[in-house]
């Protein structure tokens, strides 16, 4: 499809690959509602996702099953009820949104962090758990109690531990290919761990959703508030999906061209053009219900390498 207008864009992403409401709720919350203090009005949520096809009814049950599954947290006054992100997934929504903003192509000094759980030192659920939450942080298992990631984030890691009780009982240490060995370049492991066909396919159906869009709006006067909100929205919704399985594995380990690099630049042109105007609407929604909804925070303009 070769769009004429951004609007005409939007009905069409929404007839063909309708978001699933829980997801988009997530989205909005990491994206929109975190800057601003990540607390809303449940009114506010369903004012904002009103024109992204999802009904009163789909609104209430995702928040009442993110409120279950531990993302957020639910406070009442009066007739009214508010959602906020539940603080202890707080560090996982800001480590999930650094990675959606913050360019690809890891600085790489060539040593892999691994994390060794020999048989015997722990039990098979907590082994499942550690393995489970490792491999969202990009990690692969090499060898049964063997995982490893060359570009970790060690307060990830850290965090993770802590959360499923794995502090302490586990070892992890880094690792560096040493020379004149004649051992296998350690950049081979990355064929052998990890199958990144999935994530190819991911981005480049991301880059041939959105290059018409940006195309239009490049063309088009600055759409309008509500119109940028819904924008930027699916944008963020999109390209989370598909980044968010990325294992942020270092450019130079990565076949080349590596699609998520046209991704990033892709998601950063549009966010650009659309993220001011969509705060507009957000910040006249917000305050349709709560006159004192706070400004976003600083973090917001560090997103996509800056947006001022």
């Amino acid at each position: 499809m070769t769009p004429t207008s951004s609007q005409e864009w939007i009905a069409h992403f929404l007839e063909t690959d309708p978001p699933r409401s829980k997801s988009l709720v997530m989205t909005i919350f990491g994206d929109a509602i975190a800057p601003h203090g990540a607390r809303l009005w449940l009114g506010s949520l369903i004012e904002l996702m009103a024109p992204l096809d999802v009904t009163d009814r789909l609104v209430r049950t995702s928040v009442f099953r993110l409120v279950q599954e531990g993302w957020l947290v639910a406070q009442r006054e009066g007739r009214r009820s508010s959602y906020a992100l539940q603080p202890a997934a707080a560090p996982r929504f800001a480590r999930a949104n650094h990675r959606i903003y913050a360019s690809p192509g890891v600085d790489w000094d060539g040593r892999w962090t691994l994390l060794l759980a020999p048989n015997g030192s722990i039990d098979s659920a907590l082994r499942a758990a550690v393995r489970k939450e490792l491999e969202w942080e990009g990690f692969a298992m090499l060898a049964p109690g063997l995982l490893a990631h060359p570009a970790a984030d060690l307060d990830g890691v850290a965090e993770v531990l802590r959360r499923v009780e794995a502090s302490g009982k586990v070892f992890v240490c880094a690792a560096t290919e040493l020379p004149d060995v004649g051992a296998r370049p350690l950049a081979e492991l990355v064929r052998e761990g990890w199958d990144l066909s999935a994530v190819v396919t991911g981005y480049r159906r991301f880059i041939e959703q959105f290059t018409p869009l940006l195309d239009v709006l490049r063309r088009e006067p600055t759409p309008e508030p509500q119109q940028a909100f819904i924008v930027r929205t699916l944008l963020i919704h999109a390209y989370r999906r598909v980044q968010l399985h990325d294992p942020m594995l270092p450019l130079a380990l990565l076949p080349q061209p590596w699609p998520g690099s046209e991704a990033y630049a892709l998601a950063q042109a549009t966010y650009r053009l659309v993220w001011e105007p969509a705060e507009r609407h957000l910040m006249d929604v917000l305050r349709r219900a709560d006159a004192d909804a706070p400004e976003a925070d600083a973090g917001l303009y560090d997103r996509f390498g800056g947006l001022r």
